[in-house]
Order: structure tokens, then sequence, then C-alpha cells
């Protein structure tokens, strides 16, 4: 582009040979946004760029930041200090912004008097010697620290040294900690890896970069940058090769060109006639009118012919390279590892400890607990062990003290360490530790979830969901009360921020009801309140973005509406129970694999005696299950008490509920000892002969003498 002045011009890009922008760092302000990038250690940040090629070369996937970070440490300061901690970096490297705190290196030193001296050889990055000189001498004058008696500067050329001496009854650690707090001897770099950057049209915007993509655009720039080399080396190099095969042609005939030369009146005219002769173009003839007699040497056709293969040979390679983007890379990683190799150097920044680093996570436990959610929006964390288990048709015990007109909706199995998510009525999203949520006895009524969540005002928690961590190759699967589905990455939930993320988008009056963690194998199994389910695959609904609405899994009628959602991978045999206390077993193979978005077929009985249907879980005959009423009362049940029945069948009762009275069953929960994946699969042993049927229709389910419906 032209210059200030535009009587020349500049290059607008220059062809950076290593990732500047990393290992020299750079600070900015302008309207609106800033930049502050630490500077990095060359060798580590070469060997990031390495490792990305290698990648890409050798097993053609990309690079994880996870390999980054293992591989590039940390910021590397040209002054040296010590990084307290590893989370600053973490965040600076995963999301482009981060706090990191930055100490400077000392030693307490004996001095021969008896007295103690505190030698401070490193500053953190960007501090001034002579202030923090002044400041520590205004500290000491206002008593903020108190036991300093002489403070130097012994900073030569081989080092800085700056020397605090301290009184004999002074404890230096104490003044080292109140000048770490004090002054700049701790500091903070908030690093905010702001750049300039193409966007997917080309146009240039500034973007916040992770550790990652910081070098994807560094490695984009250097294909690009090697690509436009290549192909300008390739053009000179066709253009000399054009040249020296007519001279060749030349040396061949010379005679006969010394012959047509001498003969011509003009340039002109040789040019011509040696075109018309030997089939040159303008540029060979030129070539040969301006030889020198020194080239009908032996030596020098000897030398053109080595040159003409020396050029042949790069220019094959020049195709071979701008033909393969492979060798491209192999190019940039030559080169790059040169740089490396001559100016590398070893890190002068430590990364030190940092007791705030402790994660609370580290100290507490790895332990099974129930997490007890109510409809009011009371949540609790307690241990299993508080339930035993019961027989089938009992009373149940009281499971937590609630307020007027609140019941237990949500119940699930977990760990203390597992994530868990949360699913609003809005179609929003959290994510917390279960160690985050506040541990509570069993009749305790629990923690408001607006304290533990920042949730709006009328926004209420409609699923829960736990897992261990993050799989990219995982998918949540929705689905609301209004028969709607939707599949979506698990990634796309990775970064929740504390104010919540959208998950979905609900159309008026719909309201999810359910979430699954599946892997895009498994059949979905969707039961309605009016006893109706379908089966499809998984497969059937596409995967579409976070804040989408999603597609039709069921076509419900009349005031019918959704209450769960299983997969086939969780269970044998799928368990309804209803609200007035009945309930059945029926086997997942009953159910035949339908298209999504039809009106499924008949899984349950209703009649007055049993309610419409409140929940229903894919269960094996090893499983326990809770059942919850509206009053709080939980009864645990063994699996293989419950008897497996028809699809139209209404079952047998699961809880004892007092008849004409307001209780109702609210929720049913699977009850799991050793947790290891939350909904997980049935065992490999699993035997669905095992559990104890009854499938004809015409058999007693009377277990406790009532007229139940068979």
């Amino acid at each position: 582009m032209p210059n200030f002045d535009e009587t020349e011009k500049e290059p607008t890009v220059l062809p950076s040979r290593f990732p500047n922008l990393l290992v020299n760092g750079t600070s900015g302000i302008a309207v609106g946004m800033a930049t502050n990038i630490p500077p990095h250690n060359l060798t580590e940040v070469i060997n990031g760029v390495v490792r990305m090629i290698d990648n890409r070369v050798d097993e053609d996937r990309d690079t994880s930041i996870d390999e980054l970070m293992g591989i590039i440490q940390g910021p590397d300061f040209p002054t040296g200090a010590t990084i307290l901690g590893r989370r600053g970096i973490e965040e600076a490297y995963r999301t482009g912004r981060g706090k990191i705190r930055v100490r400077a290196v000392s030693q307490i030193e004996e001095m021969d008097n008896g007295k103690s001296r505190i030698v401070v050889t490193e500053l953190p990055y960007m501090v001034n010697k002579a202030r923090l000189q002044e400041k520590i001498a205004e500290l000491h004058k206002e008593k903020k620290i108190d036991g300093i008696t002489e403070l130097r500067d012994e900073s030569n050329r081989e080092g800085m040294r700056l020397v605090i001496e301290l009184r004999k009854d002074t404890n230096p650690n104490v003044v080292l900690n109140q000048l770490y707090k004090h002054t700049q001897m701790q500091d903070t770099f908030g690093a905010n890896m702001l750049a300039v950057v193409p966007n997917k049209d080309g146009v240039l915007e500034p973007k916040v970069l992770n550790l990652l993509q910081m070098l994807e655009y560094y490695l984009h720039h250097q294909e690009e940058v090697v690509t436009r080399r290549t192909k300008f080396d390739l053009r000179k190099a066709e253009e000399r090769a054009h040249i020296v095969e007519g001279l060749l042609i030349a040396l061949d005939n010379i005679d006969e060109v010394i012959r047509i030369i001498r003969s011509s009146k003009s340039t002109a005219e040789a040019r011509e006639r040696l075109e018309e002769r030997f089939g040159l173009d303008e540029i060979q003839s030129n070539a040969i009118v301006e030889m020198r007699l020194r080239a009908l040497t032996g030596l020098e056709r000897e030398k053109l012919e080595n040159e003409f293969a020396e050029l042949e040979r790069k220019i094959k390679e020049f195709k071979a390279i701008l033909a393969d983007r492979k060798l491209l890379l192999g190019v940039i990683k030559t080169e790059i590892t040169e740089i490396r190799d001559k100016f590398g150097d070893e890190r002068k920044t430590s990364i030190g400890f940092d007791a705030s680093d402790i994660s609370i996570e580290d100290l507490i436990p790895v332990e099974n607990c129930v997490l007890a959610m109510t409809h009011k929006g009371y949540i609790k964390r307690m241990t299993p062990d508080n339930f035993r288990s019961q027989h089938r048709g009992g009373k149940g015990i009281k499971a937590m003290q609630t307020i007027d007109d609140d019941y237990i909706e949500d119940l699930l199995m977990a760990t203390t360490h597992h994530y868990v998510m949360f699913f609003t009525n809005t179609g929003r999203c959290f994510r917390i530790k279960a160690y985050e949520i506040p541990e509570a006895g069993r009749t305790a009524r629990g923690t408001a979830i607006v304290n533990v969540l920042l949730l709006e005002p009328g926004e209420k928690i409609t699923a829960m969901i736990a897992m261990h961590a993050f799989d990219t190759e995982k998918y949540l699967f929705m689905a609301t009360k209004n028969g709607t589905v939707k599949k979506t990455k698990l990634d796309d939930y990775k970064n929740i921020r504390k104010s919540g993320l959208i998950a979905i988008n609900l159309r008026e009056g719909d309201e999810l009801i359910e979430v699954k963690l599946t892997d895009n194998t498994n059949d979905i199994i969707l039961i309605t309140k009016k006893g109706m389910c379908t089966r499809f695959p998984e497969k059937e609904a596409r995967v579409v973005g976070r804040a989408s609405i999603g597609v039709k899994g069921i076509t419900l009628t009349g005031d019918d509406e959704v209450v769960a959602m299983q997969l086939d991978s969780q269970g044998q045999a799928i368990l309804f129970a209803t609200e007035f206390g009945m309930g059945k077993s029926t086997w997942v193979s009953d159910f035949k694999t339908q298209h999504r978005g039809g009106k499924g077929v008949k899984c349950y009985k209703i009649t007055d005696k049993t309610g419409d249907i409140v929940g229903a879980k894919c269960v094996n005959k090893d499983k326990e299950i809770m059942l919850i009423t509206n009053e709080g009362v939980i009864i645990r049940i063994n699996v293989m008490d419950i008897r497996v029945l028809g699809r139209i069948t209404s079952g047998v009762r699961l809880m004892n509920i007092d008849a004409g009275s307001d209780v109702r069953i609210a929720s049913i929960a699977k009850v799991r000892e050793e947790i290891i994946d939350p909904d997980g699969g049935a065992p490999a042993d699993y035997d669905p002969e095992d559990l104890k049927q009854d499938t004809d229709p015409n058999s007693s389910t009377d277990d406790n003498k009532d007229e139940e419906e068979k």
C-alpha cells in the first residue's frame, strides 16, 4: 500500500518467521477495546507449532488446546520472576482472558551481625525498580511496613539486586509477605489476548483468541506466506529454465546460429530468423543474441546443463509443495525449527505453587449422593443410605420437610464430583459441581435454588442431568412436554457462564421435561401421561444448534403431554408409575421401533383407580427405584418385586396411598449404589428371564388384597 505521503509503497503484512505476537507479546488501547498479550518462550511456542504440524501431517488430526498447554507452560517474561499457580494461565489460554499473578524472586539471607536481609533478584514484568524502591520507603515511613533499617540498590551488569535490611527482632517472612501485599513485588498481569484477524468473509475484525486459535491463525498466515513465496520462486525458476533451454538449443547449433547472426542486417532481423529457424520465442532469441562468446567454451556449456537440471528439480519441488498441503507444512516446520535451534533459550520465568490454587474439590471425597429438588425450588444433597430398601406397597419414610403445597419434583443420583447441569423452563442451562449444592439431613427443607444459581424471576428448574466430564463425541437429547425433541452436541455446552446459557428455544406454553446424554446410537422412548408411548432411533433427529427449537418427536392428542423420555440402553424393561401409586414393568422389546413424529402405541391402561402416568424409567432387575409423593414421602423398592406385564395393563400397587386424600405420586427416580455413569446401560451379563414375569392378563396381581386392574 502507499506510504504516508504516497511517494513509495510499503508492505501491509510482514512474513513473521515465528509467532511474534505470542513470543514478544504486545499491549495497546483503542476506542472501546484493549489488548494485553504476555511474552512467551520462543522454544515452547515453536514446539507448539511443530506439534500442530506433526498432528496434521502424521495423524491427519487437529490439535487440542490441552496438548498445547502441555508444551507451552505459560508466559515467559524477560524480567523472570515467578508465576503463582496455573489457574490464571489456564483461563487465559482457554478463554483468551485471565489474571496471571506474578511474584518477585527473593531470598532471605542471614548477615554477620545477626540481622536478616531480603534480597530481590527478579521483579514482575513491567515493574519499575526505582518506583518500587520509592513505594517501599513510603510504606516504611507511614509505618505500614515496620522493621526495615536500610534499602539500597546493588544492581550491576551481572544482574539485578535490591537489598532490604531488617532489624534483629523483625521476622523477615512477615515483612516479605507485607511487601507482596502492599507493593508490586507481587503483581497481576491481566492477559487479554485480543488481535485483529480476518473473519470467514476475509474482513479484518478484533477478536479475543485462545492459545489454540492464536497458533492456528499464525499457521494459516505461514501457509499463505510460503505459498506465495513458492509461487514466486516457481515463476522465476520457470522463466530462467525457459531462457537456459534456448541457450542450450543455440549451443547445439552454434555454427548455424553464428551464421544467421553474421548475415543479419540488424539485431531485430537476427532474432526473427533465429525464432523462425529453431522455433524459439522472443525471450529466448533475445538471450541468444546477447550471449557472450565465453558461453561457447565447454565449461560454460556444462554449467548451463547443470543449471537447467537444477532448475527442473526446483520446479518439480515447487509444484509438489503447492499441490500438497502436508509438504507445505513440512517446509514451515523445517524453517521454524531452524529459528528455534538458533535463537531458542531456557525459560526465565518459573511457574510456582499457589496455595489458593488448591481446589476445594481436591479436599472433597468422591461419594455417592442424592440430589433432591422441590417443586417450589428448594434443593439439597443427601447420602443414599438415608433410605433403606422396603417392599412394594409400603408407606415409605419422610424424605424432606416441605412448606405448604410443595413437594419433591426431581431426584437425581450422582457423586460429589459430578457436573450437574440444570435446565430451566425458559430454555436456559446452568452447570455446577454436585458438592457445591449444600448438604442437608433427610428431613431438612434444603436451600432455595436461587441462592445456588442465577435464576431470573419466574424461572424454575425443569430438568437435571449429571455427568463426569464433557465428551466431544456425546450429545444432549432433550424432550419437551409438547412432544418436541432436540439433539445437540454436548461440546456446544462446554463454556457455560455463571449467568447461564441458552440450551433450547421453546415455543409458547412448552416446557423442557427431560434431558439425556447420548452417543447417537440409542432408541428414544417418549411416554405421555395418558398412556401413549413411541420409540424411534435418535439418528432420526438431526443435530441442531444450541439455540434452535428442535423437531417433532411425538404427535399428541387432546390435553395429553410427554412426562418421560428414556433411552433403550438404560434398561431391559420400562417401569411406569401413576399418580395414585400404581405401576408395572413392560419389556422394552414390546415397543417396536417407529418413525419419529408418530402418535405411538398404548403403553398403559389408564383408569380412575390408576390416574395419569407421572413418570417412567428403563430399569434392570438388580436396580431399585424411589417413588416420591407431593408431601415429600419417599419409598424405595426393588425392581424385581415389580411384575413384568404387557403393554395394555394397569399394573400393581407400588405405594399405598389413602383413598380420597390429596396425596399423589410426584416423581420417580432410580437408585444406584455404584455410580459410574448416570442413566447408564444394562450390565453385560443381564438376563431378562431373571425378572419376575406375569404376561397372562388373567393372572392375579393382587398382592395387597386390593381390587386392582389386571
